[in-house]
């Protein structure tokens, strides 16, 4: 095996990842290792995803690069082993059986690189009745009961985006699975299968109220709990001029300037008797529809009352505090979340753009000694 290049700043500089193109969560997670630093190589297929977003726009495959392979034809699958030789990790979002199929599946590349971390990314993992069927986040959340937590207990729960199964479910164990796996690797010289589910991830997510659910603490329906919009004083607001406010005054100091705040100072009593709950209710969303969101802004500006305003996508980098620590950042007239976490020692940045599929090929199969994604040169007549 060919060592591996320095790619870029950051603390996986030097780790060379195989992304097999999909959509969702597996992109994303390849987009996180590409942000910290991994020299990541999407493995885009003829006409790509069929997303029907202009890739010079889709952010989650900055900080990579693009080779185009057809895995239906017959050197498809040895082009890629051949990447797979040289990497760290593969990543592939296939149904289950799938990869197997086309010849890149565990045993196919681990045949060829033992040590290799090998990614699954699906919604209901690689086994159980429900393995081999079609979903969306949506539907993964629906069977864990964390959908059914969320929103007003009047109307259906409510849908948030694909944020809870696909990206925090999802993506985020994946690469948690991967660096736990690449750590194995490195220390034994093994590698082995990394089977992230969106159902397991997002399970997993409610460890918490689960644990109060069982202490008797947590009320198995929505709207009726402390963190669940049941609480007056944990929940959302609308203003004078249609916008809403965040209010989080859970403890008994902060529930207090809440009060102050506000001019509701009579309410003291209310934190802890719920059966004053509805009148606190009625009291706190009459106070915050007198006055436009702004306002309520600047009355809580500077104070511990956990009180913030709802800002829109548009808005958010233009907060002070968001734009004081540079949460977003511009690369290619295009403002997105700056990577994160961050690093003292190894910063990460936002490098190139999003990867046109197919640009990097010469450039990747330089680096990665592949001279098979190559095409076959012309002969002259």
């Amino acid at each position: 095996m060919t060592e591996a290049k320095p790619h870029g700043p950051g603390p996986l500089c030097g780790v060379r990842v195989v992304e097999l193109a999909g959509i969702g969560p597996g992109p994303f997670a390849a987009m996180l290792l590409a942000d910290l630093g991994a020299d990541v190589v999407r493995v885009d297929r003829p006409g790509g995803p069929g997303l029907g977003i202009d890739p010079a726009l889709d952010i989650t495959n900055r900080n990579k690069r693009s080779v185009i392979v057809d895995l239906k034809a017959p050197d498809g699958p040895a082009r890629v082993l051949d990447l797979a030789e040289r990497a760290d990790v593969l990543i592939e979002g296939y149904r289950p059986g799938v990869a197997e199929r086309l010849g890149v599946g565990p045993g196919d590349c681990h045949a060829r690189n033992p040590r290799l971390v090998y990614g699954r990314m699906t919604g209901w993992g690689q086994q159980g009745p429900l393995a081999d069927r079609a979903g969306h986040d949506i539907a993964y959340i629906a069977l864990t009961g964390t959908l059914g937590m969320i929103g007003d207990p009047a109307t259906p729960p409510a849908v948030p985006a694909n944020l809870l199964g696909d990206y925090a479910g999802g993506s985020l164990y994946l690469v948690v699975g991967v660096l736990a796996a690449l750590h194995h690797a490195r220390a034994t010289g093994t590698g082995q299968v990394v089977d992230a589910a969106i159902v397991d991830g997002t399970a997993h997510l409610s460890s918490m109220i689960h644990g109060m659910l069982a202490a008797g603490v947590w009320q198995d329906r929505r709207g009726a709990n402390l963190l669940d919009g049941g609480c007056p004083y944990y929940g959302t607001y609308e203003t004078a001029d249609g916008g809403h406010m965040a209010v989080g005054a859970l403890e008994p100091r902060f529930y207090a300037e809440f009060l102050r705040l506000l001019g509701i100072e009579d309410q003291a009593g209310a934190h802890a008797d719920i059966t004053r709950w509805p009148a606190l209710r009625a009291q706190v969303t009459a106070r915050f529809a007198s006055r436009t969101r702004d306002a309520w802004t600047a009355v809580f500006d500077g104070s511990d009352a956990c009180v913030a305003p709802v800002l829109s996508l548009r808005e958010a980098p233009h907060h002070p505090h968001l734009a004081a620590r540079s949460t977003f950042t511009g690369h290619g007239g295009i403002t997105q979340p700056a990577p994160a976490p961050r690093f003292s020692a190894t910063p990460t940045t936002v490098r190139t753009g999003p990867a046109r599929p197919g640009a990097d090929t010469d450039d990747v199969a330089r680096d990665w000694d592949v001279p098979r994604l190559l095409p076959p040169p012309v002969n002259p007549q």
